[in-house]
């Protein structure tokens, strides 16, 4: 938020530094987010200062040459971390034909490309008020803040504005890919294994993130942090993840190792994997994880912030406004097999990207 067609950026922010309310906004792969705080008796101003933001930026040309500068500064900054470049060289090989492959920041030579008319054009075709979710959490009666949200908001039209696209079918790998990324001037590889998960709102997602918490996350980073650092001090850090989104984001294995040690880190990770989608968990593996997602549930909605993201991830993935009612049985009722089908699924080693970055080899 860097201006309005009403108001300058200095005069937004001091009028929300002078209630202590706050007002951000983020962009991602699929959404624009916007997040606010503040008091109860300050939500219409809140309200209004965002209607004004969303529906009438500005883009102070001032403003959007210094967000260029940061932009160009975080990507050269990129350019020169091997865990970055491990990343983007993963996201090249398993969504190769696919939007998953750009990242987000974009590439300097996009950034600069942008100009003013470009950001007019996009706000005026792609904002609006189809597909926006708005939550609210606090010391407010519900149908009261609804009626203020619609006050706010209620008469923003975009007759333009285009429906989500679809995304495009993400095609498995056929086979093995491996790729090796030289940075100069560093002491340290990075390694990204894995290949693409399945979606949040698929019926094994819930599964497969069971099973990641196991392979690579819960205590000292799973089975994968035992392995490979724990018991064999190959890696300065290594750990899995599995990204749910409206699409399929990475189910991926990630570790940051002295070059030396690049192939036998590989060897005891893949040897993770291979047992993983080959053997059942142990059952005492299970229901420690399964303790560990009933127990922290409550512990992400234990803020007024935690709850309105509970709510909106549950809306915008289709969960059901009871899904959390529902969690606990949801994952109590997960089975062994369960975990082994959905690892089995996917993570099979001889079609999984293979990503390194590090020094030159000597």
């Amino acid at each position: 938020m860097r201006g309005t067609s009403r108001r300058y950026f200095q005069e937004l922010y001091d009028d929300l530094e002078s209630v202590g309310a706050g007002l951000g906004f983020s962009g991602g792969t699929h959404t624009t987010g916007f997040n606010g705080k503040g008091l109860v008796e300050d939500l219409d101003l809140l309200l209004g200062i965002l209607s004004e933001a969303l529906s009438q930026p500005s883009f102070p040309k001032r403003e959007v040459e210094k967000l260029r500068a940061q932009i160009l500064t975080g990507l050269d900054l990129r350019e020169q971390s091997t865990k970055d470049r491990a990343a983007m060289a993963f996201d090249e090989m398993v969504y190769a034909g696919h939007p998953y492959k750009r990242p987000d920041e974009g590439y300097p030579e996009t950034v600069l490309s942008i100009r003013l008319k470009d950001l007019k054009a996009f706000h005026k075709k792609h904002y609006g008020p189809r597909g926006m979710v708005v939550t609210v959490v606090g010391g407010i009666d519900p149908d009261k803040a609804v009626d203020k949200v619609r006050a706010a908001l209620g008469e923003w039209e975009n007759d333009d504005q285009p429906p989500v696209p679809e995304l495009p079918a993400w095609k498995p790998l056929e086979e093995k890919k491996t790729r090796r990324v030289e940075v100069s001037g560093k002491i340290q590889s990075d390694v990204v294994i894995g290949t693409a998960g399945p979606i949040r709102s698929a019926p094994e997602y819930l599964a497969a993130a069971v099973g990641n918490n196991i392979l690579g996350q819960f205590g000292m980073m799973g089975r994968i942090g035992e392995a490979v650092r724990q018991k064999e001090g190959l890696a300065y850090y290594a750990y899995s993840s599995l990204s749910g989104s409206q699409g399929p984001g990475p189910w991926s294995v990630s570790a940051g190792v002295n070059p030396k040690n690049e192939e036998k880190a590989i060897e005891l990770i893949l040897t993770e994997v291979s047992r993983f989608i080959t053997e059942l968990v142990e059952e005492e593996e299970l229901s420690d994880t399964q303790t560990n997602f009933i127990g922290r549930m409550p512990l992400s909605m234990e803020s007024n912030a935690g709850v309105a993201a509970s709510l909106l991830h549950m809306e915008k993935h289709n969960l059901g406004m009871d899904y959390f009612q529902r969690f606990p049985d949801l994952v109590r009722g997960i089975t062994r097999e369960d975990v082994l089908a959905a690892a089995a699924n996917y993570l099979d080693p001889e079609h999984l990207a293979e990503a390194i970055a590090g020094p030159p080899k000597e």
